[in-house]
């Protein structure tokens, strides 16, 4: 792989945070962990911007790989939406703070932070389903549209951080259908094959990082490193 010297993984205490962070310290990458859950100099709150700036200021070295990791689909405990009269203001505002405006809040203070030259890679973990133009079932109102934001923002943010580094490289990635809390009600509808350890879902990811051109920055790439439907 396109080695990085230092990685901040964001989510780290989730299945798929928690497997990129071991899958990078086995090559010896620098790893700097961060999760709500974890505590000290390692915590951060994407839902508070005074906790993710708090953590971009005890970053001492630049990092060329930033990796957020997070997500929910079922907010408060409650099933995704599944029709328009279970829209509720509190559910959709939550799964958008955590989905795209948190993620959005962290490039805010994490991108200035990354080396001004050379290759970096800012990526932000995204789902299909927040593919308008794939959207064929509906659904899912909050965690389809929170997704959707948080494309749109990643090609926002790729544009912007173009201007600072010729070399950079913004994207939203797919991982797949992993084995995680998040996915584990809906597995019975996977088709076999294609439900994913956190481990093997982390080694995807990051060949499918290791491929990412410089061109490639503001799109979206599930594990295969094949582009998403935006």
């Amino acid at each position: 792989m396109t080695t990085p010297r230092h990685a901040v993984v964001i989510g780290a205490s989730g299945g798929i945070g928690a497997a990129l962070v071991e899958a990078l310290r086995e090559e010896d990458i620098r790893v700097t962990a961060l999760a709500r859950s974890l505590s000290g100099d390692a915590q951060i709150d994407l839902e508070s911007e005074d906790s993710i700036a708090a953590a971009a200021a005890r970053i001492d070295d630049a990092p060329d790989l930033v990796i957020v990791a997070t997500g929910v689909l079922a907010v408060g405990g409650n099933t995704p939406e599944k029709a328009y009269r279970d829209l509720e203001a509190a559910t959709l505002a939550r799964a958008f703070a955590i989905n795209a405006i948190g993620p959005a809040l962290v490039a805010k203070h994490f991108l200035p932070l990354m080396p001004k030259t050379g290759r970096t890679v800012f990526a932000a973990l995204s789902a299909r389903v927040g593919s308008i133009g794939d959207n064929r079932l509906g659904g899912w109102y909050g965690y389809r549209a929170a997704k959707a934001a948080l494309n749109q923002l990643v090609r926002t943010l790729a544009i912007e951080e173009k201007r600072r580094n010729d070399r950079s490289i913004v994207v939203a990635l797919h991982p797949g259908t992993v084995d995680t809390a998040l996915s584990k009600p809906f597995q019975g509808n996977v088709r076999a094959g294609s439900l994913f350890t956190p481990s093997r879902a982390a080694v995807q990811l990051l060949d499918a990082i290791d491929a990412l051109k410089a061109p490639d920055s503001g799109r979206i790439f599930d594990w295969e490193g094949k582009e998403v439907t935006p």
